[in-house]
């Protein structure tokens, strides 16, 4: 495809197997771009099933599908929550690739423990949801965007927030207000760095079958959940914020800023 070529990319949270990361990763490279890919180093034990059963290797399986169809990927492990780690992250990439033209923040909490009613939201658990989704993309696009600006060519912040920002359902409190602070965060950038040319835009998954879903299950259950709030009637896989992703950060996307895109089968209209 080769429209990335030459650029430098970071996507966070792209080691999962089912995942929204690991398909962005993929495509980036593929475009061109050298794509520089993080996980939290996750023990084995905490794998789901099918990762388990097909031998999977978190962020260096990714490295190895990337490389094996021809493109550079660097796999690194970085915590998104702390800032000196994402002060070092971009770093460590100018350091050793010369640039940075892209970021994707696509880390995130797992559903858990915070899937309650707010009366019975524990505060650690908020905090942690809200450290994990919305400061982490604040610190990494931060330390981004000084990089962006000190190189005087423009770049393109993807965010990964959610539907959830929008409908803010019922036993969802903190995650929902976390996506909604990553909508407002990126419009609030885009406006501040519009003038450096430096896009920032927020893409909002609906119901997208990953590892995030497994509580649900995937029997009648799921089926009824997808056929009732999905118009288009089956849900995303990951490759379709993949392309939104895509299109975003390269010259196709380049008057296209401070927005909130969803990519949900049509599950939110009017927002």
């Amino acid at each position: 495809m080769g429209e990335l070529d030459g650029k430098v990319a970071i996507v966070t949270g792209a080691g999962r197997m089912r995942s929204i990361g690991r398909p962005i990763a993929v495509l980036l490279a593929k475009a061109g771009a050298t794509v520089v890919i993080t996980g939290t180093g996750r023990p084995k034990d905490r794998y789901p099933d099918d990762e388990k059963a097909a031998g999977w290797n978190d962020i260096q399986s990714v490295e190895a599908e990337i490389r094996a169809a021809g493109g550079v990927c660097i796999p690194t492990i970085s915590d998104v929550s702390s800032e000196q780690a994402n002060d070092d992250l971009v770093a460590r990439v100018v350091r050793d690739h010369g640039r940075l033209d892209i970021v994707v923040n696509n880390a995130g909490a797992a559903r858990g423990d915070d899937r309650v009613p707010v009366t019975e939201l524990d505060y650690e658990t908020w905090k942690k949801v809200l450290v994990t989704n919305l400061d982490g993309t604040f610190l990494l696009s931060r330390a981004a965007a000084r990089q962006l600006v000190a190189q005087g060519q423009g770049g393109s912040i993807v965010n990964i927030s959610s539907i959830a920002s929008k409908m803010a359902g019922p036993n969802a409190a903190a995650y929902s207000a976390s996506k909604a602070g990553i909508n407002a965060l990126s419009r609030s950038m885009a406006s501040e760095l519009g003038s450096q040319r430096i896009r920032v835009n927020a893409v909002c998954p609906g119901i997208i079958d990953t590892f995030r879903m497994d509580d649900i299950g995937r029997g009648e259950a799921w089926k009824s959940m997808v056929k009732s709030r999905i118009p288009l009637g089956y849900a995303g896989d990951g490759s379709e914020c993949a392309e939104m992703t895509l299109f975003l950060v390269s010259e196709r996307g380049k008057w296209i800023t401070g927005q909130a895109i969803n990519v949900d089968g049509g599950t939110v209209w009017g927002n």
